[in-house]
This record gives structure tokens, C-alpha cells and sequence, in this order.
């Protein structure tokens, strides 16, 4: 599966951001599509993801503010980011799961500013 990311930039903080994941298949055909983030200077950390069923998963470091969606005719995942905080600063990359792959995005990069 690719996956194209888009949508990060630099707000300030408060802010909202939505970021888009097109993937080169139909999203109902991957297991799991989700975001994961890396802030400078630390590990990759998983955000959200939706489940091909559609079922849906925050983490509860970001829940309230952030939402994961989907569009099947577009093979898209969202996710909008809304209150955002400094500590929502970094990489945001996109990753898909299916039975038999674990694909990644080339990441968009999202700056909050105080």
C-alpha cells in the first residue's frame, strides 16, 4: 500500500489542523489505517487509527480534541486536530496495516507555535 500524506504546517497554538492520508487502495481493504507522530528528539508514538469495519481509536493523550475519519470513495483517513498545543509539534506519518504488509507515508510535519 502507498500512502500519501498532506495537510501539516505551522499554526498557532489553539489552532486546528486536518491532515489527509490517500492511500493507492481502497481503504476497506486495509486491516488498520492510522497516525502516528514523532516530535523532536523522541520515539514515533501512535495517535489514532480506524479499523476497515470502521470502528475508530484515540488515544487518550489527544481524545476530545483530535478525530480520525474516513472518506471510502476518496481512500482517504483524516485527522482533525483541534485545540492544538505546542506539545502536538512534529512529524505526522500516516500507516496502513493489512494481513500481509505494514506500510508508512513520507510524514507531513505539523509546528504549533505558543
Amino acid at each position: 500500500v502507498q500512502l500519501q500524506a498532506c495537510g501539516g504546517g505551522l499554526v498557532q497554538a489553539g489552532e486546528s489542523l486536518k491532515l489527509s492520508c490517500v492511500a493507492s487502495r481502497s481503504i476497506f481493504s486495509i486491516n488498520y489505517i492510522g497516525w502516528y507522530r514523532q516530535a523532536p528528539g523522541k520515539q514515533r508514538e501512535f495517535v489514532a487509527r480506524v479499523h476497515s469495519g470502521g470502528s475508530a481509536y484515540v488515544v487518550d493523550s489527544v481524545k476530545g480534541r483530535f478525530t480520525i475519519s474516513r472518506d471510502g470513495v476518496k481512500n482517504t483517513v483524516y485527522l482533525q486536530m483541534n485545540g492544538l498545543n505546542p506539545d502536538d509539534t512534529g512529524v505526522y506519518y500516516c500507516n496502513a496495516l493489512t494481513g500481509t504488509s505494514d506500510s508508512w507515508g513520507q510524514g507531513t510535519l505539523v509546528t504549533v507555535s505558543s
